[in-house]
């Protein structure tokens, strides 16, 4: 295949980062593993919703529930393991594949579970120059059993080591091309919710609403992700669904919730939120909860600076939501994104992270109170000293359409 003058990639595809950006990745890691003694890496993702880590050593994500290893060595290229052909073998293409060496293939698929052995067999390959050194694992919640168990039984001479926390150290702070990207991501959605909210009339189901949300994000770069929504009568709040739940019939005056959360130009991830009133106004009730939700918000998004626990805003946040009477959060409501939908920090109690600079951070309160689904989601960029940058354009309003 040849290159279109994009840093030499091939014309096929669709946005590729910087080969710079790739090797700024790649020296900040190995120099995190020289730093702990770690002498290789094995990771291993199956999508591109939350499966980032091979996305951002390779640049090429893993998609549709077919694993994809990598083995990112402190001292070599990397060596790829993917679906294939049986015996695959082959130095890639550098216009497709940069920093990367080998190519392994096998027909492998997680629904046939005798193809388990196939990729770690290959990835057994790969890791024999470290059967006696330390063998650092990534994202261990998203390597598959198979893989673990057969790569570990076979180097009983090798030292394993839980390795996420050093590479998402790196890859949470965002590059000046990153961040780029990031923002694209978000001009993409703010784009995608003015054709959703122009669109929506009564008697449209929710699903046909997000699938215009999507197809505009389709044709502005977007490569993947979720487009979560549901119409609601007043007073009857329920929260957003997928796409299986979201069959219903919208009515005039329903409230209808949408969250765009899909991968920009470069295949970076942010998320906005917003609702609109179908067919008719606003009602005050829902406006007065708006502005506590902005007042929420900013508690948090106070605490958000270089050097702040994640601790200490989810802390302040639900103290406001007591002290206001409002439900507290349970769950997840503030994040931090990339080529992931939901990447470290988790602004949350269990989180030992503080806030660091050039983070991108989603923020995103959520309650039914006053029987309302009532809440805003937008990104942040985490600056220095002074204020942080919502990268969202979209009014912070409730909408008035159809």
């Amino acid at each position: 295949m040849g290159g279109n003058g994009r840093d030499g990639m091939s014309e096929r595809l669709q946005t590729p980062i910087s080969t710079k950006e790739l090797e700024r990745r790649w020296a900040a890691v190995r120099a995190a593993m020289k730093q702990e003694g770690v002498d290789v890496l094995l990771m291993q993702n199956n999508n591109d919703h939350m499966g980032g880590y091979v996305k951002y050593f390779t640049d090429t994500p893993a998609t549709n529930g077919y694993p994809q290893t990598v083995v990112f060595p402190a001292d070599d290229e990397m060596t790829v393991i993917q679906m294939g052909p049986f015996k695959g073998d082959s130095r890639p293409p550098a216009d497709t594949w940069r920093g990367v060496k080998r190519l392994l293939t096998s027909p492998s698929f997680a629904s046939a579970h005798f193809t388990r052995t196939y990729d770690p067999e290959l990835a057994v390959q790969a890791l024999k120059p470290y059967a006696k050194g330390t063998i650092g694992l990534v994202g261990t919640y998203q390597l598959s059993f198979a893989l673990g168990d057969h790569v570990t039984k076979a180097f009983p001479g090798a030292k394993f080591t839980e390795a996420s926390e050093l590479v998402d150290r790196v890859k949470a702070v965002k590059s000046p091309e990153e961040l780029e990207l990031v923002r694209r991501a978000a001009l993409m959605q703010d784009g995608a919710m003015r054709a959703a909210f122009d669109a929506i009339r009564p008697g449209m189901r929710d699903t046909e609403v997000a699938a215009i949300a999507q197809e505009y994000s389709g044709r502005h770069g977007s490569e993947n992700g979720i487009y979560l929504c549901a119409s609601m009568t007043p007073g009857e709040p329920v929260h957003f669904r997928q796409r299986h739940g979201q069959n219903r019939t919208i009515k005039k005056g329903d409230q209808f919730a949408l969250l765009v959360e899909d991968s920009g130009p470069g295949g970076m991830f942010a998320e906005l939120g917003r609702s609109c009133i179908v067919g008719g106004k606003v009602p005050q009730q829902m406006k007065e909860e708006l502005e506590m939700v902005k007042e929420a918000r900013k508690v948090t998004l106070d605490l958000l600076k270089p050097g702040s626990p994640c601790k200490d805003a989810w802390e302040a946040f639900n103290a406001f939501l007591r002290k206001h009477g409002r439900p507290e959060e349970a769950r997840l409501y503030c994040h931090g994104q990339g080529y992931d939908l939901v990447e470290r920090p988790l602004v949350r109690f269990d989180e030992p992270w503080t806030i660091q600079k050039d983070m991108n951070i989603a923020c995103h309160p959520t309650y039914v109170y006053g029987g309302h689904l009532n809440w805003l989601c937008d990104n942040y960029i985490i600056s220095g000293n002074g204020p942080m940058e919502r990268i969202h354009q979209f009014p912070e309003e409730i909408v008035e359409a159809g």
